[in-house]
């Protein structure tokens, strides 16, 4: 009998809880709601142990603990989460798994040194900037000497891997505070950057104070990208996505997950997953939650067309890019109709060849989304022509 194959599966828990909420963040997290912690732990732990059945023929090789603050939940409570996913899922030996910490809340060593022995392996550190004056604008809560004392706090108590989160385009950052930000954060010894560029998200502080804000204009923020690939790529830190650099091997395991259309199961309020074919996302209320009410705010089956275009959005963020073979041997489609299209993007810089096929350059990620687009058009008018050739009996079979 052939034995089943065991399939990999991330697991990503959020943590709506925050010391103070900042001034740019949309994602789902309350601030003073310190007191539903412990019932909060307690839910989430009912919920993984109820889609555990569910994941019998995988093994899970990442967990992701996200936020929020997820190092504000505390660490004892994060090792009781740790141990029901170990005690309730196959969890590979050496699955990746990270906890996102603010400075100012990050487990002191002896607390991180337990939860390394549950398996803990790589911490996410919430910089943005090295500015102190810039750090209380943006609403945090910590300075940079925290940031230096909780990076020298992760070596100390042998966490393997450490990466930092920067954002470029704040209000009246100059090319010069960004530089300094890049050159402070690689003296931290990270060997994961993330630079996120800034957005203002409706109903956000930032977004209220949006006509007194001095932000750099789309040229400026595209020469603060531009740096940050040139100058992290001289000092080691590989570009493997559009806002993720890493040294060799350093990737983060997880992210790839969502790029390269694998499986990961989401718990919490304001989570989502693409799991058994589903694409699915829990209600943004923690308190219906702690009830036991798993309320979906989305659930969509994923047909051919829709991984279709999923896959070229999310490959093209990539370094790597997309294999053309996979492409054709995953959707039953030739890729000529795109080719086009790329070599065009070629000619202007945007885009280039790679040995297995097309990925987009620096310049080429500034504009994906126009890119993206573009190419989803031309896949959509092929399938069109497609279907009226067929109604024609254009294809005939001989």
């Amino acid at each position: 009998m052939k034995p089943k194959t065991v399939r990999p599966l991330g697991l990503y828990l959020h943590i709506p809880f925050c010391k103070a909420k900042c001034a740019y963040c949309d994602f789902y997290s309350l601030a003073g709601s310190e007191e539903k912690m412990d019932a909060y732990v307690q839910a989430l732990t009912d919920h993984l142990v109820e889609t555990a059945p569910m994941a019998q023929s995988h093994t899970v090789d990442t967990v992701y603990f996200g936020g929020g603050t997820p190092s504000y939940l505390g660490a004892e409570r994060i090792g009781k989460l740790l141990q029901a996913v170990k005690k309730h899922y196959r969890v590979d030996k050496r699955a990746e798994i990270t906890l996102e910490a603010n400075p100012d809340s990050l487990p002191n060593e002896k607390e991180l040194k337990a939860l390394r022995k549950l398996g803990l392996n790589r911490v996410s550190l919430g910089v943005q900037s090295s500015d102190d004056a810039m750090l209380r604008r943006l609403g945090r809560v910590h300075s940079w000497q925290q940031v230096q004392s909780a990076a020298e706090t992760v070596r100390r108590a042998k966490i393997e891997h450490l990466s930092v989160d920067l954002i470029y385009g704040l209000p009246d950052q100059t090319p010069a505070d960004w530089e300094k930000t890049l050159s402070d954060a690689v003296s931290l010894g990270a060997d994961h950057i993330s630079c996120y560029g800034l957005k203002l998200e409706e109903g956000t502080p930032l977004w209220q104070q949006r006509e007194t804000l001095t932000l750099p204009d789309d040229d400026v923020q595209a020469d603060l990208y531009l740096y940050a690939v040139e100058y992290l790529q001289r000092l080691g830190y590989e570009q493997y996505e559009i806002s993720n650099f890493a040294r060799k091997g350093c990737e983060s395991r997880h992210n790839l997950k969502y790029w390269q259309l694998e499986e990961y199961a989401g718990f919490g309020p304001g989570a989502h997953s693409d799991f058994g074919g589903v694409r699915y996302a829990y209600a943004r209320d923690l308190d219906s939650y702690l009830h036991g009410e798993l309320i979906l705010s989305e659930s969509e089956s994923i047909d051919q067309s829709e991984r279709q275009r999923e896959y070229l959005m999310l490959r093209l963020r990539t370094a790597k890019g997309v294999d053309v073979r996979e492409f054709e041997n995953r959707f039953r489609q030739r890729f000529d109709v795109l080719a086009p299209i790329l070599l065009t993007l070629t000619d202007h810089g945007l885009a280039c060849a790679t040995q297995d096929g097309w990925r987009l350059t620096p310049k080429g990620f500034l504009v994906s989304n126009a890119i993206i687009s573009q190419l989803c058009d031309a896949l959509a008018e092929e399938k069109l022509r497609r279907a009226e050739k067929t109604a024609r009996g254009d294809y005939r079979i001989i």
